[in-house]
């Protein structure tokens, strides 16, 4: 199925023309609060539900926009999404770090270390512990630092991570529930054009 993408500018020049945007950004919440595009709202992939999100929409109306770090998780989500049956979907190219080297405005917040170096961070740890526990204490410990290779092997070749999906979910990615807090379902347009997003 092939994937329609748009990028970060057009998607601005629609909001500011006050058209109806929906925009889900689907990083974690921490990595949300750190940076997001003022009218996205946060549904983490590993919590994504086709289904309740696509309820109610108009598949023939505008298309749901989906965006995330840097594009993957975004493309991943459009995925999930179509499979489930609704094919008016549409990935932000690059993501918000696109969104925000284009100069487009963003809210920011408390800094955060992002899900794709939270992979490498501990990726590397493993393959660094697997290697010292081999060479000193037990050759067997080798195969910690084998498994972790063949998971980014297999990482790499289907685009998804067992491994970021587990960080996704650690009590550090996440942000304590506030009444308002990402449960908000208001499109771009329901904002004044010019302040759809705030820098």
């Amino acid at each position: 199925m092939s994937m329609t993408t748009i990028a970060p500018k057009q998607l601005f020049d629609r909001i500011q023309s006050g058209e109806t945007i929906e925009l889900v950004d689907v990083r974690t919440p921490v990595e949300y609060r750190e940076i997001h595009v003022g009218c996205a709202r946060n549904v983490p992939l590993d919590q994504l539900n086709p289904a309740q999100l696509t309820a109610g929409r108009d598949p023939a109306g505008s298309p749901l926009y989906v965006i995330c770090r840097s594009g993957s998780r975004g493309k991943q989500a459009c995925e999930k999404i179509q499979a489930a049956g609704y094919t008016n979907v549409v990935n932000v190219e690059g993501g918000t770090l696109a969104w925000d080297q284009a100069g487009l405005p963003v809210v920011r917040g408390k800094k955060a270390i992002s899900l794709e170096r939270q992979v490498r961070i501990a990726a590397g740890s493993l393959v660094l512990i697997g290697a010292a526990l081999g060479a000193f204490v037990h050759p067997y410990f080798i195969g910690l630092s084998a498994f972790v290779g063949a998971g980014l092997v297999f990482a790499g070749i289907t685009d998804t991570c067992g491994m970021g999906m587990l960080l996704a979910r650690m009590p550090w990615n996440q942000v304590p529930k506030t009444p308002t807090a990402n449960s908000s379902t208001a499109t771009c347009a329901t904002n004044a054009p010019t302040s759809c997003c705030h820098s």
